[in-house]
């Protein structure tokens, strides 16, 4: 691994890491917040090279040519890649890759290779957003040295100037990712010889956590992170089935709760487990239900280090894979997807470092993140297996929807270096692009509305 540029943050986890995290920091450490730095906590000016622009704001309104819920226009389409990357020069450049990529290069020499672009810093978010996050930074409280959620936090990420791993891994969980949406998403397991079958669902995401102003659904369920509501609707085999799942803030008050309904049983089920290492629906087993999103969850199996900042090459700004004009047939090939339509920049992130603790049970043994400082998204990550070694790199292909302002993945990539197959989740370019509202109703996320749902 490349040398980790250890940031303030990173320093003052060292020297915190034997007492217990108290409430948020100083109200003189927080006015840093929209100063030096940007109001969600990034370092607001570029790098020494100028190879990482300073944040202006980022992507906060849509450009002439947009319509309303058609797909995004790329507003970086004229960008020309401004170095390919390859096994063949990967040492070159290995200072700015994460371990996962050079193995994902060394595994297919000949098909895969980073097309790096110009660096844009797109992230943009509602004003409010930033207000929230800002009164997050010197009130929000880690329950359980953070094991069991977050107290005290509102709307967006809880530590904005984080002092610990595990503030890092919060910030991502409690990331705002809007407060409604719906959406299509196809996920697609690849074998080795490049065979695919693509099951599409539709999802209804409620984000009562994000709410600017508390609604019936907020008001109702006050420890709500997130619900979501699946129904698959091809092939149509699959077709008929469903899913619910309600996920906590503080899971020491609340568990995370789950429903399926079976069109063979024709009944809504309670899952009794659904949750850290248990396989994805759809998977294939490539991928684990707390490997959503990159990460979801509880954090509270890992041991986790704030381990610094690095300077690195990540998916970012994909507008070629969010687009109408592409299918799964242009996308999925042997081995990854195509590397002509994935996008490359170089942008700072956070690295996190999780250890599985002593006692505790979980398919990795050690997971590292890479996380945007922009977004505080995941856009990169890395388990191990059992025996230490490299299993699995995940990326997150990030776009910003900027008639919100939101940046959400519009793919996520799943490599099992070991089978040497790949999953694919977030396909959408045959249906439509996400659409987002202000609201939601608590009686559409009820075990109730999913059989509605799915009839």
């Amino acid at each position: 691994m490349a040398p980790i540029r250890r940031s303030a943050a990173a320093l003052a986890a060292a020297l915190l890491a034997a007492t217990p995290a108290g409430a948020g920091v100083s109200a003189e450490e927080a006015a840093r917040l929209g100063a030096e730095l940007t109001p969600l906590g990034a370092e607001r000016a570029g790098n020494a090279e100028g190879t990482i622009p300073a944040w202006d704001g980022g992507l906060a309104s849509p450009p002439a040519d947009y319509e309303p819920g058609t797909w995004h226009p790329d507003p970086f389409a004229e960008d020309e890649v401004r170095l390919r990357i390859t096994a063949a020069n990967a040492a070159e450049h290995a200072e700015r890759l994460s371990d996962g990529h050079r193995a994902l290069l060394a595994a297919h020499p000949e098909t895969w290779e980073m097309r790096v672009y110009p660096t844009h810093r797109s992230a943009a978010f509602p004003a409010w957003v930033y207000e929230a996050v800002v009164e997050n930074a010197t009130r929000a409280e880690p329950v359980l040295a953070g094991r069991g959620g977050v107290r005290e936090s509102r709307i967006g990420s809880p530590f904005p100037i984080p002092r610990s791993g595990v503030e890092v891994v919060w910030n991502h969980n409690l990331r705002w990712r809007g407060v409604r949406c719906q959406r299509a998403q196809g996920t697609a397991a690849v074998t080795r010889r490049g065979n695919y079958r693509v099951i599409l669902q539709l999802q209804e995401i409620g984000f009562p956590y994000g709410e600017r102003t508390p609604s019936e659904f907020g008001l109702k369920y006050p420890n709500m992170m997130l619900a979501v509501k699946t129904k698959t609707v091809a092939p149509e085999l699959e077709a008929g089935n469903g899913v619910l799942v309600l996920e906590p803030i503080d899971q020491t008050r609340s568990p995370r709760k789950a429903w399926t309904y079976s069109r063979s049983l024709r009944r809504v089920l309670r899952l009794p487990y659904f949750a850290y290492d248990f396989p994805a629906p759809d998977s294939d087993n490539l991928r684990t239900i707390d490997d959503a999103y990159l990460f979801n969850g509880s954090p509270d199996r890992f041991e986790w280090a704030l381990l610094g900042k690095r300077e690195l090459y990540v998916p970012y700004n994909a507008y070629r894979l969010h687009s109408g004009e592409v299918g799964a047939g242009d996308i999925l090939r042997t081995g990854h997807i195509d590397p002509a339509l994935a996008r490359y920049e170089l942008h700072r992130v956070w690295v996190v470092e999780g250890k599985l603790k002593p006692g505790q049970t979980h398919v990795y043994s050690r997971r590292v993140f890479y996380v945007d400082e922009d977004s505080w998204r995941i856009v990169v990550s890395e388990s191990y297996g059992a025996n230490g070694r490299l299993w699995r790199l995940a990326e997150g292909h990030l776009v910003s929807h900027y008639e919100v302002p939101v940046p959400l993945n519009t793919l996520e990539a799943f490599y099992d270096l070991s089978e040497r197959r790949y999953l694919v989740t977030g396909l959408d370019n045959d249906r439509s692009p996400p659409r987002f509202f202000d609201g939601a109703d608590p009686r559409e996320f009820s075990p109730n509305a999913l059989l509605y749902y799915i009839r």
